[in-house]
């Protein structure tokens, strides 16, 4: 009961941030470390000083040749010696690199090695008291504070892994290889400190149920060692890795530092097998089922992703749908939520063809997160027209830090975007009045890539309820790939990028927005979903339409931070068959 009732306050002071629990923590840490040295060192003195022999690597091979099964059988012992070493990575997304380089020189290294080594001298002179060598070895005076430091240290020895989790499920997340999840940043100075809920009581649960589980340490121990040697032998191949793709090191170097290193895990591995009915199953099952879930995410990810690119509307596209169906343009303003930062996505033709009329103007919004703190309002957005000029059609990038809040007020968000979208309009009309004549030819090569691209300078007070694309010959599939299309085109005898503005069009436009703003904004969101094929393998249909599905449905929307009423919401799902 005592270890559950700690288990229970670790993981609920996690909130609080690394930082805020490091305060708590690393004080009791360091006198731990500082315990441990000092009551080494009095052993050594005290008992033998020959255990200095053991840096001697030659007895091992005398350990070896006398006691071949026995000293086979430590090597999993020996291996939780250096427990906890793995997250020291994982943690340098919480504390700087150079903290974690003299923590680790300074501190926890030799106190551990003066620790060990005054154990082994205590266990030459009593070695009875093989079993509990570490409490025996305490000095008398010593020994009911260090109980009490021991007990906290070793609550608190799981920090580290607990953060390290955090990381790695972080990480994971923005390789599109983890369903989403609420991450919170507790620091500002800090990128990789980071909590996530949902991960820390699922932490805590599993611990729970691992203490009422197994029945002594032994078990856990064995647990602990196939975990470290299987992230020493990953991290030994991915490392090796980045020495031929990013560092380019010569390939013979490359290959001895991984048979060197790997020699050594193997050995280990091999060991630490053979007591898989003892505890080593835990974690290998743990892995297991953690990389199907990630794998069956990144693969329905995957498919969902080229499809909604294979799917996006060419421009030739929307000037034939807007012609057929004579869609009308209304007073307001769309803003189109989706993933892609090019092109016009498929789910965009199911709101035009499932709805009567679209807005006079329409916004396709994107979110993306970048690695900073905090972005500042007036580099929130970036926009760029996606059409002629008389189409009132943009594309916005939202860009946000991973400190900022994204539940602010939305009428605060639409205020600030309309002024943004002011700003581009007039710093655009300024760029392109300075363009020179010369220029008209090279720029209409590039129309469709330059984010400054302009329209027709046509803007009649009827074109905002004129069909949503002008007349457009020809008949084509709605979701044929883009790439094979021609160009769009203008009545204008000049291309599109280069018909001169004046301030008169740039005025008239400016109030045409107003004029939306005022009739109010609607949130387009599009739901896209992916199902597999009647034609594919049983297994491709069981991991997506029942496994990817089921996370897909529980995992945490990409627009859940929105706070918009609900009469400013109009959702349309797409399928797409993969």
């Amino acid at each position: 009961m005592a270890s559950v009732a700690f288990l229970v306050i670790l993981f609920s002071v996690q909130r609080f941030g690394t930082s805020k629990v490091g305060l708590v923590y690393g004080p009791v840490l360091f006198i731990w470390f500082l315990s441990l040295g000092l009551v080494g060192l009095y052993n050594i003195l005290l008992y033998d000083n020959s255990v200095f022999k053991a840096f001697n690597p030659v007895y091992i091979y005398y350990f070896f040749s006398s006691n071949p099964n026995r000293a086979w059988i430590s090597l999993g012992g020996c291996l939780l010696c250096i427990t906890g070493a793995e997250a020291m990575f994982a943690d340098l997304g919480h504390f700087s690199v150079r903290s974690v380089q003299i923590a680790f020189t300074f501190l926890v290294f030799p106190c551990l090695l003066l620790a060990y080594m005054g154990q082994a001298a205590f266990l030459i002179k009593n070695p009875s008291m093989a079993e509990r060598a570490f409490y025996a070895s305490i000095p008398a005076g010593a020994f009911w504070p260090i109980l009490v430091l021991a007990t906290t240290a070793a609550l608190i020895a799981s920090q580290a892994m607990i953060s390290a989790t955090f990381s790695c499920i972080k990480q994971s997340m923005a390789l599109g290889c983890f369903p989403r999840l609420k991450v919170i940043h507790t620091s500002k100075r800090f990128m990789g400190q980071v909590y996530i809920p949902i991960i820390n009581w699922f932490l805590m649960i599993l611990c729970i149920i691992v203490a009422a589980t197994f029945k002594g340490t032994n078990e856990i121990g064995n647990a602990y060692g196939i975990s470290e040697v299987g992230v020493m032998m990953v991290t030994t191949v991915l490392v090796t890795i980045v020495m031929l793709l990013i560092w380019q090191t010569n390939l013979f170097l490359a290959l001895c530092f991984l048979v060197f290193f790997l020699t050594i895990e193997l050995t280990y591995f091999v060991a630490v097998l053979m007591k898989v009915s003892d505890g080593s199953w835990l974690p290998l099952v743990l892995a297991s089922c953690l990389l199907f879930v990630m794998y069956i995410w990144n693969y329905g990810s995957v498919l969902k992703y080229q499809s909604e690119v294979r799917m996006k509307i060419s421009m030739d596209l929307m000037l034939e749908l807007g012609s057929n169906l004579g869609t009308v343009r209304v007073p307001g303003i769309g803003l189109v939520y989706n993933e892609l930062v090019h092109g016009v996505p498929a789910i965009f033709g199911n709101f035009v063809t499932s709805l009567p009329a679209i807005h006079s103007t329409i916004i396709f919004v994107c979110i993306k997160y970048v690695p900073v703190p905090v972005v500042t309002q007036g580099e929130r957005f970036l926009f760029r027209r996606v059409c002629p000029r008389n189409y009132h059609m943009f594309r916005c990038i939202a860009r946000y830090g991973y400190k900022d809040v994204r539940k602010e007020n939305h009428q605060a968000f639409e205020q600030l975007l309309i002024e943004s979208l002011e700003k581009f309009l007039r710093r655009e009309a300024e760029d392109f009045s300075l363009e020179s004549d010369d220029q008209y030819s090279s720029e209409s090569e590039n129309e469709t890539k330059d984010p400054k691209l302009l329209g027709e300078i046509s803007c009649s007070p009827d074109s905002l309820e004129a069909p949503l694309m002008g007349n457009y010959r020809g008949s084509r599939n709605f979701f044929a790939p883009p790439e094979s299309l021609p160009e769009a085109s203008t009545s204008s005898g000049l291309p599109t990028s280069v018909v001169p503005m004046d301030d008169q069009s740039l005025e008239y436009e400016l109030s045409s927005m107003h004029k939306a703003k005022e009739s109010g904004v609607v949130y387009l969101l599009g739901h896209g979903d992916i199902r597999a094929r009647k034609d594919s393998w049983f297994i491709k249909k069981l991991v997506i339409n029942y496994f990817y599905a089921f996370l897909r449905k529980n995992c945490r929307a990409g627009i859940a931070t929105l706070r918009v009423p609900h009469t400013n919401l109009l959702q349309v799902g797409i399928t797409h068959m993969v």
